[in-house]
């Protein structure tokens, strides 16, 4: 019994095995094909870029492509992001990572490149990369936020300022029109006890 129990326990794990790596297989494979549908569509935008490019050049009028050329470049931009990330996924159900340098498929665990020699960063120092560059991120918006309210901060102040220096002028021309007011009054309470002397000495 115990014989026939080990072997059961062997087909068991055997069996497991081979659904694992079959799984693995498929899995690869169908990101291989979506590899193969991005690639044809970075083609064709290469193809579109060419022909408004021609079309421009054959046109004598003064066309602007540049807006078309920057969203078909986007585009491209995505697609490759997306080709980069299937790939790294593809290499990892295979325990492989890419060299950095000659980008050669190398063993996950390689510390240096078997075909160029190149030293490998270890996935600890990317990761330490990568939340190195996304503190950068983070601070680099906090300070352009904080820069933003300054200025806002600064444009208040200003406002302010300029509402301080118009209540001011403001309040100096009341003052003026006050001290006018006040002069014509004199002048002319002076004028009338004038006239009354003269009056006075006419009698």
């Amino acid at each position: 019994m115990e014989f026939f129990d080990k072997i059961g326990k062997k087909a068991s794990e055997a069996y497991k095995v081979t659904a694992d790596k079959t799984g693995k297989i498929a899995k690869e494979t169908k990101m291989k094909l979506k590899i193969n549908e991005l690639k044809s569509e970075i083609n064709d935008m290469y193809k579109e870029i060419g022909r408004k490019v021609y079309e421009k050049h054959v046109i004598e009028d003064e066309i602007s492509i540049k807006k078309d050329l920057e969203t078909e470049c986007t585009k491209i931009d995505v697609l490759s992001d997306e080709i980069e990330e299937l790939l790294e996924q593809c290499l990892s159900l295979k325990d492989k990572k890419q060299c950095q340098n000659c980008y050669k498929e190398i063993d996950i665990e390689s510390n240096y490149c078997p075909n160029c020699g190149e030293k490998q960063k270890t996935q600890e120092a990317e990761k330490e990369t990568e939340n190195k560059e996304k503190t950068n991120d983070v601070n680099n918006d906090a300070n352009e936020k904080e820069n933003n309210e300054n200025i806002n901060n600064d444009n208040n102040e200003n406002d302010d300022s300029d509402k301080n220096t118009e209540v001011q002028e403001s309040e100096q021309e009341n003052i003026e029109n006050s001290e006018t007011t006040n002069l014509e009054k004199t002048v002319s309470v002076e004028s009338d006890i004038d006239i009354e002397e003269n009056l006075e000495d006419e009698e």
